[in-house]
């Protein structure tokens, strides 16, 4: 069968999948999803055998360490995995769920209910760990998905994609709610990419480059977010100490993630007693700091920031700073620089405090705490897809309620419109 062919019936399949799934109870997706849970541990050894042939490979095509480590299924991954499955099967079935009632004056009963959004397309990079959480989270929401994750890690996938198959239809589901595209010819995502008779949402997680090729190339509307320029601004009011370990949290618990901080704005009264201090023990974890003009005055081993050091996700121990001489100049330069993801103000002033949280334009505002925290676990939605910074039909991270949407039911009792 040709590629077009076999990514077309696969979405065939998922389409009859999603109206399978439609009507049924948690009992049987919880239970899907707790024998995944077993089935991983049980098959670790031959996981971790395709992971490898996936590792080796990807070593010898000279990928980035970071790369191979996100790549690799250990024992610890395999079992994580495992966890998050029978975490997800006890989160609440979102699926059914009234969201309101009321009567018209004409008799009419009118409610909205929770619904899946029906197919899924999910196309993403590297960790095949991503494979599994997805796979959870659409069936848990009463969708059918098709995964398309990297050539890198094929291997991987589709073992996993065995196991995933095997538990739906031992568990009275369809197994075709869950495909993984078998192939890496990448003409497949450009075939999935235009099936919206079949496909209702895309959802890609990776890089930038990946996901600005889904979106233009798209007929099917995307969930996206293209990179994460998070800031935190030190107010002239902040609390210093709570300042530097936020900050310091920010950027150097994991750089290379979508919420670590990439950009310090520090208010120009605080700055000289703040930044030193700051700088020096950014320093001292191997940050490389890159300032404006006032910074490069108040620290003596930083690099002259450009343009385009502002609007950069430097995935690395790697941070711009700048002085700013008022709230209104922070406040502006999230707005032209920023992207949407993840903002975070330190101030002791509430009013400061809730204007920051009420203009900046972004997924998740925080006051007092570290931009790490964008993230649906630790927001309390158990777990997350992806976060979505276009703002439709959700805006952050997405559990499992931001995969649904809401249609309207309708109770008369003879009522013809006049």
């Amino acid at each position: 069968m040709s590629v077009e062919g076999m990514i077309q019936e696969m979405g065939k399949n998922a389409k009859a999948a999603a109206r399978s799934l439609r009507n049924e109870g948690r009992e049987k997706k919880d239970a899907a999803l707790n024998l995944m849970c077993r089935k991983l541990m049980e098959n670790e050894g031959h996981i971790r055998e395709e992971n490898a042939r996936d590792v080796s490979a990807a070593q010898d095509r000279g990928l980035s360490a970071a790369m191979v480590d996100r790549l690799t299924l250990d024992r610890k991954t395999i079992y994580s995995m495992a966890d998050a499955l029978k975490e997800v099967a006890a989160l609440p079935d979102p699926v059914g769920e009234v969201t309101g009632m009321w009567k018209r004056p004409n008799g009419l009963m009118v409610g909205r209910v929770r619904i899946p959004l029906g197919v899924v397309g999910f196309i993403y990079e590297s960790r095949p760990n991503v494979t599994v959480d997805a796979a959870s989270l659409c069936l848990k929401s009463g969708n059918a998905v098709i995964l398309k994750g990297g050539s890198e890690a094929i291997h991987s996938n589709l073992a996993l994609a065995e196991i995933l198959a095997e538990s739906l239809e031992e568990s009275g589901l369809p197994k075709t709610a869950v495909q993984v595209v078998p192939t890496t010819d990448r003409d497949a995502v450009k075939i999935l990419l235009g099936m919206e008779d079949d496909v209702d949402i895309i959802i890609p997680r990776g890089g930038e480059g990946l996901i600005r090729f889904v979106a233009e190339n798209s007929r099917i509307p995307v969930l996206k977010h293209y990179k994460g320029v998070c800031h935190i601004y030190v107010d002239e009011f902040a609390d210093l100490e709570m300042a530097y370990e936020v900050c310091f949290n920010a950027k150097v618990q994991r750089p290379g993630v979508c919420n670590a901080m990439e950009t310090l704005l520090v208010h120009d009264a605080i700055a000289g007693d703040f930044l030193p201090s700051m700088a020096k023990r950014l320093e001292t974890a191997g940050v490389d700091i890159r300032g404006c003009a006032r910074t490069l005055s108040l620290l003596s081993d930083a690099k002259p920031a450009d343009e385009s050091d502002w609007y950069t996700e430097f995935l690395d121990l790697i941070l711009a700073i700048r002085v700013v001489s008022s709230m209104d100049e922070a406040l502006d330069h999230i707005d032209k620089y920023g992207s949407n993801h993840t903002e975070a103000i330190i101030s002791r002033d509430y009013r400061r405090t809730q204007r920051f949280l009420a203009e900046v334009d972004s997924s998740v505002v925080l006051a007092n705490a570290s931009t790490r925290f964008n993230d649906g676990n630790q927001l309390g939605l158990g777990a997350e897809i992806g976060i979505n910074t276009s703002k439709l039909h959700a805006y952050g991270p997405m559990g499992l309620e931001e995969l649904t949407t809401t249609k309207f039911v309708v109770y008369g009792d003879g009522q013809i419109r006049t």
